[in-house]
Formats: C-alpha cells, structure tokens, sequence
C-alpha cells in the first residue's frame, strides 16, 4: 500500500508538472541514476527486488547514449504444468517408476533466484515542458539468472535431483529484447526524480522450461545531472 502511495504521488507531480509550458533552458552532458527497483515475470509468479543503475551522455537535447545495469533477488515455486514438454515427460516416467505420488500430494518445487540485467543503447527525450522530461528508449542486452532449488520434502528432492542434478542449481545467459520509457521530474537544476518502466522478452532455461517470458522491471528514484549545457 506504501509503495503504491508512492506511484499515485509522482503521477500526481506528473500531472502538475505538464502545466509549465516552457522549454528546458539546461540539458546536461552527464546524467546518472541509482534507485529501488523490481522485476516481475508473470508466466512464473516470479516477483523480485533490487537496484538498477544508469549512466548517461547527452550528446543532443533529445538523444542520451548510455548504460544500465540492475540486480535482483526473489523466489517463487516451480509446477510441473511449468515445465518444457520433454521434461514433463521424463518427470511423468520418473513418478511412475517411483510408484507415483501419494493421494492428495501437489508436487511444485521452491526456488530462489538471483538476476543481473545490463543494456547499453540510446534514449530519446522530450524536454518541451520545463518541469517534465520524457523519454523513451529501446531495451535490448543480456540477462543473467541463477536459480537455487529448495525443497522441502523428500519427494521434492528426488524430482529436483532427477531435473537438475544433485547441486539442485541452474544458470543461464541469455540476450532480451524490448522497449521502455518514462519521465523525470525536474525537482532542481541537477536534482529530478526518474519513474521508469521497461518491459522485455528473454527466453530463459530454454529446454527445461515451456517457453519464452514476458518481464516488466519498475524503478523509481533519484536522478543527478551535471556538466556543460548541450547545445541545441
């Protein structure tokens, strides 16, 4: 509930902010970025927590090259239903070699995740209202995730040694693809606050799992500008 006083609070600011109408008069050449940030993956009720960093170079009023880097933590559980075909099959021979599972028994396996992100690439601004900047950008770079599985039962652990050995951990790299945007409200000269969202496409444990996932991260904080004035 805090948390979403706190997003009705900045599109509050937002809303006000588009009323001054005047252009910005100071576009600085550096802008860097640090803040509070998640990441979620709905297709796997994945929600995790972090910190996204970014830095940036103004080389044009409406065009910024630079780079962005997040880390994240969370966990989740993994079902069967979850799983790419070929090893929801070789689960299911698995079970029935075993005997198959007790009456009543829900078979799923908790997991802790750690997940790095980082792209590099332009962004473009639109610096009309003098309070107000927004920007739009690509999101395209690489994604790194390492899942830990932790069950709890001894059913759990044989089909999690079966899937994924006995270190019960699994890593994987891969390049995403997306788009982002935002905005940045000007509190000072070289202070603002930065709401941004990105939303990307990876294609994780391809061959364990059923399939890509669709992941939106959110980040909101502050925003530090300095150096020379860009030319228009």
């Amino acid at each position: 509930m805090r948390f979403s006083r706190v997003i009705v609070l900045c599109l509050f600011l937002f809303l006000s902010g588009v009323a001054a109408f005047s252009q910005q008069d100071y576009v600085s050449r550096y802008d860097a970025f640090g803040s509070y940030s998640f990441l979620s993956t709905p297709k796997l009720n994945l929600f995790e927590r972090g910190f996204n960093g970014q830095f940036g170079v103004n080389v044009r009023h409406w065009l910024a090259i630079g780079g962005d880097f997040s880390t994240f933590s969370g966990h989740s559980s993994l079902f069967p239903s979850q799983l790419a075909p070929a090893k929801q099959m070789q689960l299911a021979q698995g079970l029935a070699q075993l005997g198959g599972l007790p009456p009543g028994y829900t078979l799923y396996a908790p997991y802790n995740t750690t997940t790095y992100t980082f792209t590099a690439g332009p962004q473009f601004g639109y610096r009309h209202f003098k309070q107000v900047t927004l920007f739009i950008r690509p999101s395209i770079g690489g994604l790194h995730q390492s899942a830990t599985a932790r069950p709890i039962d001894p059913i759990q652990t044989v089909v999690v040694t079966g899937l994924l050995g006995p270190s019960m951990k699994k890593s994987d790299l891969v390049l995403f693809y997306g788009f982002g945007g935002g905005f940045d409200l000007n509190v000072q000269k070289h202070v603002a606050i930065r709401m941004a969202a990105d939303f990307v496409h990876t294609d994780l444990f391809s061959g364990l799992l059923n399939g890509g996932e669709n992941n939106v991260r959110f980040s909101v904080g502050p925003a530090f500008r300095w150096g020379r004035n860009v030319e228009r």
